[in-house]
């Protein structure tokens, strides 16, 4: 518990392999963990803070994150698979467009934030349904870092490019694909062994019935790096794209910030508008002579009927995604009267 600012948090800590190692790094390790700290992305779990701790024989970065109260996305499959219920397509669908959401934020910075640490234990979901990925761990202190990567459970999740040294964000691609195929399914079935072999994986590939959610997991697991698509294009990749209502993105707009300070529900809390000050007035006692308006001349009443009319309407919308929307509306003549009320 933060008792500086009463919320729960949760204390990590990253163990550099060899204290003389971390001197040369520290410069760049501190950079890193700056830029970690400004990322604002309702997909991504929050940094709040960091200091180095080089006492002793050993070197650690310590950083407190937002907690998570509802756990990862891992246990919510294995609550899922032990009730014998299944995956909804639509519930699979929001997901994996949160999870893509975060990491095409991440790749399109500059320079572009590799996540190489995802999984479905690092992916968190809150109670509304809201998807989170944390533990982010950059390939600038991913080698330096004394990891559990060697934990046969995980080892698919990696890319078989993993632990070369000009790693792209493909490795994220990839990482992102089994997480979506373990989505779908709630788990992969080893053959008996304590890690999950390629036959595992291509056994459960085909057990997908939609040949679109198929099609998306086996871009995302291409053995060549440079064949994945990109975050981005996945966002409109046809197994996932969908164009939402404008109500929604127009609500999505309005409370983005109560949302992002924890207001719920929103129509709880109003914004208390402020109150004008009451201005006296004051009669001058000096009486002015009246001066007399001219009389405009009387116009002419129109009284022809109209018949048709067309009115061009543009809506501009900027996404925090970069993402481009194409929207079309049918007008009605009940619509048409509600507008017409404001002209």
């Amino acid at each position: 518990m933060d008792t500086e600012e009463g919320v729960e948090v949760v204390w990590n800590e990253v163990m550099i392999s060899e204290r003389k190692n971390f001197k040369l790094l520290e410069e760049k390790v501190k950079a890193v963990f700056d830029n970690l700290i400004h990322l604002e992305h309702a997909n991504i779990v929050k940094f709040h803070k960091y200091w180095a701790d080089t006492k002793e024989n050993r070197a650690r970065v310590i950083f407190i994150t937002e907690y998570m109260s509802s756990g990862s996305l891992k246990q919510f499959l294995k609550k899922t698979k032990k009730n014998h219920k299944t995956m909804n397509e639509k519930a699979w669908k929001r997901w994996c467009t949160q999870i893509l959401s975060a990491l095409s934020y991440l790749h399109s910075c500059d320079p572009p934030i590799i996540h190489g640490n995802l999984t479905c234990d690092t992916v968190f979901i809150q109670h509304n349904g809201l998807i989170k990925i944390g533990s982010v761990a950059p390939d600038t202190i991913n080698s330096h870092v004394k990891t559990c990567h060697e934990e046969q459970k995980n080892l698919h999740f990696f890319a078989p490019e993993y632990g070369v040294d000009d790693v792209t964000t493909a490795i994220d691609i990839y990482s992102f694909g089994m997480c979506a195929l373990e989505m779908a399914l709630l788990e992969i079935q080893g053959n008996g062994e304590s890690y999950v072999s390629q036959e595992s994986i291509n056994n459960a590939i085909q057990l997908l019935e939609d040949p679109l959610q198929r099609e998306l997991i086996q871009k995302c697991l291409e053995c060549d790096p440079s064949t994945r698509p990109t975050a981005h294009e996945l966002l409109f990749n046809q197994a996932l794209f969908e164009v939402p209502l404008l109500k929604l993105l127009a609500a999505n707009c309005i409370v983005s910030h109560q949302r992002k300070n924890g207001i719920y529900p929103m129509t709880a809390f109003g914004v208390p508008c402020p109150q004008q000050a009451h201005k006296e007035t004051v009669k001058s006692p000096v009486v002015l002579p009246m001066v007399k308006s001219p009389t405009p001349e009387p116009a002419e009443l129109e009284t022809r009927r109209v018949c048709e009319a067309a009115f061009p309407l543009t809506l501009l919308l900027k996404l925090e995604d970069k993402l481009n929307r194409h929207l079309s509306c049918d007008m009605l003549p009940r619509k048409i009267k509600f507008m017409s009320s404001f002209l």
